[in-house]
C-alpha cells in the first residue's frame, strides 16, 4: 500500500482513494496483477488510463453513473465543472479534495476494495493477499477505477480470465457485486 501512498502525496490528495490502489497496481512490474495488466493492454494504455482517471478527478470524484444519473434529472455535469473552472481555475474540484503533508487515511471506497481483496484471496483459497486479488477487488467494487478499468476493457470476468484461465472461478468470491 505504500505505492498507493506515494501517489496520493504526489497529488497533495486528502486521502488514499482507489485511484491511488489502481495507479500503485501499474507501477508493479512483476507478479500475477503485472501479467493480467500486460495481458489486457492495459500497461500499453497507462496514459490514457491515467487520462481517464484525471477527468473523473476534475469531475469531483464523480463515477459516469452519478454523472449520467444527474443528466437524467437535467444536471450537466461537464457545464458545471466548466462554470467551476472558469471562475476558480482548471482541477478546482480536485484541489478542494486536497490537502497538504500528513498521514492520509484510506476513503470508505479504498477500504472498501481492500476488504474485498481480503475475501477474494481467502474465497479463492490463498494464503497470501496478492497485487492480482487487489486488481480483481479494484474492478469489483463499483467506483471511478472500476469505471476506467471497465472502459479499458478490464472487467472482473476479463481480469480474472487473463489470471487464472477460463476455469478462474473455483468458488472464490468471483461474483462483481457491490460489498
Amino acid at each position: 500500500m505504500s505505492g498507493a501512498a506515494t501517489h496520493a502525496e504526489r497529488t497533495d490528495a486528502a486521502s488514499i482513494t482507489e485511484e491511488h490502489l489502481l495507479l500503485a497496481v501499474l507501477d508493479q512490474h512483476d507478479g500475477r496483477a503485472s501479467f493480467a495488466v500486460t495481458a489486457l493492454g492495459l500497461a500499453d494504455r497507462r496514459a490514457a488510463v491515467e487520462a481517464d482517471l484525471a477527468t473523473a478527478r476534475r469531475r469531483g470524484g464523480l463515477t459516469r453513473a452519478d454523472t449520467d444519473a444527474l443528466a437524467g434529472i437535467g444536471i450537466d455535469v461537464t457545464e458545471i465543472v466548466a462554470r467551476v473552472e472558469e471562475a476558480h481555475g482548471v482541477g478546482a474540484l480536485d484541489r478542494a479534495r486536497r490537502r497538504g503533508a500528513g498521514r492520509r487515511p484510506f476513503t470508505r471506497g479504498s477500504k472498501d476494495v481492500l476488504a474485498r481483496t481480503l475475501r477474494i484471496a481467502v474465497g479463492r483459497g490463498d494464503r497470501f493477499i496478492g497485487d492480482e486479488h487487489l486488481l480483481l477487488a479494484l474492478t469489483a467494487c463499483p467506483g471511478v477505477a472500476a469505471d476506467v478499468l471497465a472502459a479499458h476493457g478490464a472487467t472482473y470476468e476479463a481480469v480474472d480470465r487473463a489470471l487464472y484461465g477460463d476455469g478462474g472461478g473455483d468458488g472464490g468470491d468471483t461474483a462483481p457485486s457491490v460489498i
